[in-house]
């Protein structure tokens, strides 16, 4: 999968894991890990439980999400611009 800058700098210090715990992908996003678990809820970012109730999140669904919302204010920044 090619990444661009803004999500290499995303995943630094992840030791581009595959899985992350909620915690980590909470601190990552900048949000609460309730937000993580309802984000899982919505499909939003995708998860996999291990064992009962350990929760761990996809890293490449993370970057896809960072990197589906760079390009939406990406897109809504040049559109004022244009204004």
């Amino acid at each position: 999968m090619h990444m661009t800058s803004e999500a290499n700098r995303v995943t630094t210090g992840t030791m581009n894991k595959t899985l992350l715990r909620v915690g980590e992908a909470a601190e990552l996003l900048s949000v609460s890990r309730w937000t993580i678990y309802r984000w899982v809820e919505e499909g939003r970012l995708r998860g996999t439980k291990i064992g009962r109730s350990s929760l761990r999140i996809f890293c490449e669904s993370i970057v896809g999400l960072v990197e589906s919302n760079k390009k939406v204010m990406t897109g809504t920044h040049s559109m004022s611009e244009r204004s």
